[in-house]
């Protein structure tokens, strides 16, 4: 996310804190404006100690995930939440389950925790769930302790909502995935997430929480969003990456300099160019760093200054796996090997209209394409 920044890094997973975030620190200082400065601080602290938790219950999710190999790119703080961007997506049930159900557990820890250290002080324990500050209440820690036990009551029981994506949701798949097919299972699980998010819309809009209406939108469209990516996960898995890379693309050699990439990219639609030396790829020479060389004005530079590094992948690997390794490594573009011998480049772009053509024809409105039928987008003008 842009406007993140970070503020540690633990288990190798990068802590970052949205810009945004200060605006829940100012609502909660605020909300005990009346008290003064110290309330104002109390006030904050209590957002702080929340966020605390919240950072906890997405560790909960990461080391989860982890355990089963599952790469994490960072956790987000975020006004309304935390979220644990995962490197990939499990399509195992019971991972699924267990990454979902960890992130609750923790909460339910911190429940175990407080509960207890209140009876021992002599004070009621109340599981209400409950964020708002209490009647008439002033700063102290016994106060922090009780708003505390409340907030996380709150956060178990809100993240077990069976709406897809929250943790309920992917707890509810995972479940469905150990009685159906997985495709099936996000299906219904997602279709739950929006019917339960147009309810919530509905009740915030009435009530006039903005806030609420608010996540409810963000739950629909990361339902709706989930169950694309599932969908075409399944298209795409039907066929080899070798069948829609480029194989009649133009190449360049190592002699070749920064002006011929420029009459390339004039005179086609191909925004990436392998650079060989024989068959051996030396690199990838990109759109967007053509035109940074353009920009620093450095001259007609030998395509080799400016080649990157590029993934690989086998030809016979699937359109689905090779989107996966993309996403992972953050790349846009991999090279296609096959027997050892570089045949063409696929893109992001190559393998996002490779769905869109496998979708109509599992619909059945085309015929069945013949190994090697699939084309991208930017083939060239001229060879």
């Amino acid at each position: 996310m842009t406007w993140s920044y970070r503020i540690a890094t633990i288990r190798g997973i990068d802590l970052k804190v949205h810009a945004t975030f200060a605006v829940i620190v100012l609502l909660a200082a605020a909300n005990w404006s009346d008290l003064g400065p110290i309330g104002m601080a109390f006030g904050a602290g209590l957002i702080l100690l929340l966020f605390g938790c919240v950072t906890l219950h997405e560790f909960g999710h990461a080391i989860a995930a982890q355990r089963y190999g599952i790469p994490v790119r960072e956790i987000v703080l975020l006004p309304i939440g935390g979220v644990a961007f995962l490197g990939r997506v499990t399509r195992n049930p019971m991972q699924e389950l267990v990454i979902a159900a960890a992130g609750p557990t923790v909460n339910v820890a911190v429940i175990a925790l407080l509960a207890p250290v209140l009876y021992l002080i002599g004070e009621p324990v109340s599981l209400l769930p409950g964020f708002l500050r209490p009647e008439g209440a002033t700063p102290s820690l016994v106060e922090a302790l009780h708003w505390l036990l409340g907030a996380n009551v709150s956060l178990v029981l809100f993240n077990l909502i069976p709406a897809f994506p929250l943790d309920g949701g992917r707890m509810l798949r995972g479940l469905l995935g150990l009685v159906m097919e997985w495709p099936q299972a996000t299906r219904w699980a997602t279709t739950t997430g929006q019917t339960l998010a147009m309810g919530m819309g509905v009740w915030g809009v009435l009530g006039g929480q903005l806030t609420l209406v608010l996540i409810a939108v963000m739950i629909f469209f990361a339902a709706s969003a989930t169950d694309a990516d599932e969908r075409a996960h399944a298209v795409l898995s039907t066929r080899r990456v070798g069948d829609a890379c480029n194989r009649h693309a133009i190449t360049l050699g190592e002699t070749d300099r920064v002006s011929a990439v420029i009459r390339y990219l004039l005179t086609s639609y191909q925004p990436d160019f392998a650079v060989l030396r024989g068959p051996r790829l030396l690199g990838v020479v990109r759109r967007s760093q053509v035109l940074g060389a353009l920009a620093q004005r450095a001259g007609d530079l030998p395509v080799t200054a400016i080649m990157t590094d590029c993934l690989t992948t086998s030809a016979d690997q699937s359109l689905a796996d090779t989107r996966r390794l993309l996403q992972e490594s953050r790349s846009t573009v991999a090279a296609v090997f096959h027997d050892g011998d570089f045949i063409g480049l696929v893109s992001a772009e190559d393998i996002a209209e490779a769905e869109t053509v496998l979708a109509f024809v599992r619909a059945g409105s085309l015929g069945r394409p013949t190994r090697g039928a699939l084309r991208q987008s930017h083939a060239p003008a001229k060879a």
